[in-house]
């Protein structure tokens, strides 16, 4: 296994201690910054994603420098990116901090491209993701952030930056849910 899968499978395997500390009741204090309260186990798990994160961008730029793009790698990293942002937006709508009915949007965009990606897979083929896709992940990643941060440090303007960022993701995820579709429908046609 080259050295970007092992970066990815890294980030895999931070989702779970990402879901650990949201979902328990950790006790370890918070902050106020702005007039606005973070717990400390918030902005843990906060670090821990944007870790997770900053290896989407660093298994791809390693495999590209160093041409290791592998289709193992082509499938992985997508998915990693779904685990941990689909985990994340839950989450979120557990905090308050993000509307249901966005991460379903979300999330039902993110199972209709892996389930095109499957049945690619059948045919032998693997479908990267486009610029557009690339730029979802981007989104949602940073809004994701903002909203874990509680806005911090943008609580001082007049409206949410997180919730821009949230519903700017959302646009960009169903219109790169389209172009994949619309791109690749020739897969669905070529498997009947």
């Amino acid at each position: 296994m080259n050295v970007p899968n092992k970066i990815t499978i890294s980030r895999i395997m931070l989702i779970p201690i990402f879901i650990l500390l949201l979902s328990y009741p950790f006790e370890w204090g918070s902050w106020t910054i702005n007039d606005t309260e973070l717990s400390v186990v918030q902005f843990v798990a906060l670090v821990i994603f944007a870790v997770a994160a900053a290896t989407d961008w660093l298994d791809g730029y390693y495999a590209r420098k160093y041409q290791l793009v592998t289709n193992l790698g082509k499938f992985l990293d997508p998915l990693a990116d779904k685990l941990l942002v689909s985990a994340a937006f839950i989450l979120l709508i557990d905090l308050g901090s993000a509307p249901a009915w966005v991460v379903i949007i979300i999330i039902s965009r993110e199972f209709a491209v892996t389930g095109l990606r499957l049945v690619a897979a059948g045919e032998g083929i693997v479908l990267a993701a486009g610029k557009l896709g690339k730029l979802k992940t981007v989104l949602q990643m940073v809004a994701i952030i903002v909203l874990l941060l509680n806005n911090i440090p943008f609580n001082a303007l007049a409206f949410s930056v997180g919730d821009i960022l949230l519903y700017a993701a959302l646009v960009i995820t169903v219109i790169s849910g389209i172009e994949y579709f619309v791109k690749n429908w020739h897969v669905m046609e070529e498997s009947k």
